[in-house]
């Protein structure tokens, strides 16, 4: 059988060596490491991996993407899948910065403890990238989700962008956090809240979601003190918070990893397979 090879593209000078060792874990033999990738210079990288290998032996050659800018591993994204000819291609995969990974793990583990379909879901710095991608699969379950951002701007903006990618008609509502009022009304309301902001912010207080009656999961995806939700602890997983349950970033973490060694195993299935949130969100759900 011929050698797995997955080619790691990276905007970054360095590609990660955390994707590197994931891999590897994930079954992969050979690792072809390229930094400083961009959208100009990818081409030639991504035919070198397609016309080396016919038939039924172009599945064994895969594409990793990532990098600590997702905005830039999406134009690699884009500019790796436009340059297939027809069959002629190989498998994609986009997990910059653990964006899709991350976030298809925190919205696994909150569906462990409730049907999304119908439920109210607050996703607290939810225009980064991480924020982006699990108001997106909150909402392609059928979760009412609120995004919040101090911008109302970037918040609608976010939601506008979500919904261009979800076709079954997503309830997506945009706050800002600036408005106290409001974002304390939300916080009692929700049934899910999933904090994804910046190192460094609280985005809510302890105090307040465990007065809240309807919350039944709580995740902070911040892995740097101060916690992102007051009162959860990095390592806590499924761990009683006010009336439902608390998950830390390391507490999610571990099926973070299986959903990232799962996804890499995958791409080495078929030539065609191309990995992005949905995509690795689906996979995910087999997992856990």
């Amino acid at each position: 059988m011929p050698t797995r090879i997955l080619l790691q593209i990276d905007s970054d000078q360095h590609p990660s060596s955390f994707d590197s060792v994931v891999a590897i874990d994930a079954g992969v033999e050979q690792i072809l490491r390229y930094g400083d990738v961009n959208a100009d210079n990818i081409v030639p990288l991504v035919h070198g991996a397609m016309f080396t290998r016919g038939g039924d032996n172009l599945k064994h050659t895969a594409i990793f993407i990532g990098g600590s800018n997702v905005q830039q591993a999406e134009e690699l994204m884009r500019a790796a899948e436009s340059s297939f000819f027809g069959p002629v291609r190989v498998s994609l995969m986009l997990d910059a910065n653990g964006c899709n990974t991350t976030a298809a793990a925190a919205v696994v583990a909150a569906s462990r403890h409730l049907n999304l379909t119908g439920c109210q879901a607050l996703v607290l710095g939810g225009t980064g990238p991480v924020g982006r991608r699990v108001a997106q699969l909150l909402a392609s379950d059928g979760a009412n989700v609120t995004l919040t951002s101090r911008s109302l701007e970037r918040s609608r903006e976010a939601c506008e962008e979500i919904s261009t990618k979800l076709e079954n008609n997503p309830s997506l509502a945009a706050l800002a956090t600036t408005d106290q009022t409001s974002t304390l009304a939300a916080l009692k309301a929700a049934e899910v809240v999933i904090a994804c902001g910046a190192a460094g912010i609280e985005l809510a207080s302890e105090q307040d979601l465990r007065s809240n009656a309807a919350l039944k999961v709580a995740i902070d995806l911040n892995a740097v003190p101060p916690a992102g939700i007051g009162g959860i602890g990095i390592t806590d997983k499924a761990i009683e918070f006010g009336n439902g349950v608390a998950y830390g970033a390391i507490g999610v973490g571990g099926l973070k990893m299986k959903i990232h060694r799962a996804s890499i195993t995958s791409l080495f299935e078929s030539n065609d397979r191309l990995l992005d949130a949905a995509e690795i969100y689906t996979l995910a759900k087999t997992i856990g």
